[in-house]
């Protein structure tokens, strides 16, 4: 199967959307925004969404109602809910006291909703028999007639396809579905996720419906490598960020971070597959949502910034299939500008803080040589290959912009790169971070020059 890299105007690639199905094979390029500059001007405007939570629908802590006031109330324009290979469309009880929010939860519910929402009834405990309290788990429409707000506040299932190969875990978050997708497994980590894309594109395709896939959390369990994501067709997405302390963002000695891998399989897919650019996302994976901050799997931590002319899930989803958003876990970009001459990124910034822009990429001349990661007595481990520095080379820092003085950052193509995205962090610690001292940062998406 053929795919193609198109440029938007002056030199910023487009995602195309690869459908794989049983027995077709095509290609669908998704509506396309010809402007260069990722500004909030005209129809266009900034949307904040976190595309990664859990609740009790789940292995989260609380009602999906509570979890959307949350996001609400904390100036989120939207947000998915991806429980484990469900969607929230059934009638569903839950014990209170065996419910992972327990008590405490329950007893928010209710004093938030104090007039006829909650419904609670006394049922034999299933092993006891004894009566106890239950709880019916609202559904994801009763939810958003309740909590969203046209214009103002957007709810959009989803659902976190928890996979696996052998013991590896492989786990990916289908946006806007109708249906709810089983994991379908397969005879390799490539293969898992390839057939789960598969699943995701075939419904998109039958119902007609804006929806995308993208890879969670590649480090968790080190379940995927870099090797593992590139020759995945129709996977354009994954998460450079998870707020989850337990999913090993910046790796470990013998494996790469998640940043690292993102510049790998960027380069691969560049110079030996033929396939686009896989854009990064930040996410929350939220599950814990009482006693903020604790150090567990918390909300507010990493977040998209998409630049959309509405508030829809057709209009968001066609504009990160653009490249037209960026990930942040903190950091506010004013605007991101790429013509054929140079790549600009102008920071939003607050006072008495600083900023460093890396720019960073792979040029055309790079040293394509890796060798395989290998434990003490010498034997291969399961990890994202060594590559040569040139590949993600940083080519060029700005550091000191703040307010009152230069805000911005340009680099100027030379003519021989193959991509380059920029890295912005800020001088500030992230208030509630995964890992300890981590700063707050943003991530635009790589651009071909």
């Amino acid at each position: 199967m053929q795919t193609r890299l198109r440029s938007l105007g002056l030199g910023i690639v487009v995602a195309s959307l690869i459908v794989v199905t049983v027995g077709l094979s095509r290609s669908v390029e998704p509506a396309t925004n010809a402007a260069e500059t990722l500004q909030a001007t005209g129809p266009l405007k900034w949307y904040r969404g976190n595309m990664h939570t859990h609740s009790l629908w789940s292995d989260g802590d609380d009602y999906l109602e509570m979890i959307g006031l949350w996001y609400r109330e904390h100036s989120y324009d939207f947000l998915v809910y991806t429980d484990h290979n469900t969607l929230a469309n059934k009638e569903r009880w839950v014990e209170v006291d065996k419910s992972k929010g327990m008590r405490a939860a329950f007893d928010k519910l209710k004093s938030r909703f104090p007039e006829g929402w909650v419904e609670e009834r006394m049922q034999p405990d299933e092993k006891t028999k004894e009566p106890k309290l239950a709880v019916r788990l609202k559904r994801f429409d009763e939810v958003v007639a309740k909590i969203a707000e046209p214009g103002k506040f957007l709810l959009v299932q989803g659902e976190e396809i928890t996979d696996k190969f052998g013991k590896l875990p492989i786990h990916m978050n289908a946006h806007n579905l109708r249906d709810a997708v089983p994991p379908l497994g397969g005879e390799s980590v490539t293969e898992v996720i390839q057939n789960n894309v598969n699943a995701v594109i075939a419904q998109r395709e039958r119902t007609k419906q804006p929806m995308f896939v993208h890879l969670n959390h590649p480090n968790y369990g080190y379940g995927v490598t870099a090797e593992d994501i590139a020759p995945v067709r129709g996977e354009n997405f994954f998460e450079v960020y998870n707020g989850h302390p337990g999913v090993a963002n910046n790796g470990d000695p013998n494996h790469a971070s998640c940043e690292r891998m993102w510049d790998i399989v960027n380069t691969k897919r560049l110079t030996e597959l033929d396939l686009p650019l896989l854009y990064g996302l930040a996410t929350d994976d939220g599950h814990n949502y009482h006693n903020i901050p604790s150090r567990s799997a918390e909300p507010g931590r990493g977040w998209v910034m998409v630049l959309a002319t509405e508030l829809s899930p057709a209009s968001l989803i066609e504009a990160m299939e653009s490249g037209r958003f960026y990930s942040s876990s903190g950091v506010t970009l004013e605007k991101v500008e790429a013509n054929a001459k140079s790549l600009t990124i102008t920071v939003r910034p607050d006072t008495g803080v600083t900023y460093t822009v890396d720019f960073i990429g792979t040029r055309q001349n790079f040293d394509p040589k890796s060798e395989p990661v290998r434990d003490k007595d010498g034997n291969e481990l399961r990890a994202t290959r060594k590559y040569s520095d040139t590949i993600g080379a940083t080519l060029k820092t700005v550091s000191n912009l703040q307010a009152g003085q230069a805000t911005s950052a340009q680099y100027d193509f030379t003519g021989n790169e193959l991509y380059v995205r920029a890295r912005i962090t800020s001088s500030r610690k992230h208030p509630n971070p995964s890992t300890i001292g981590e700063p707050e940062q943003a991530w635009t998406q790589p651009m071909r020059p």
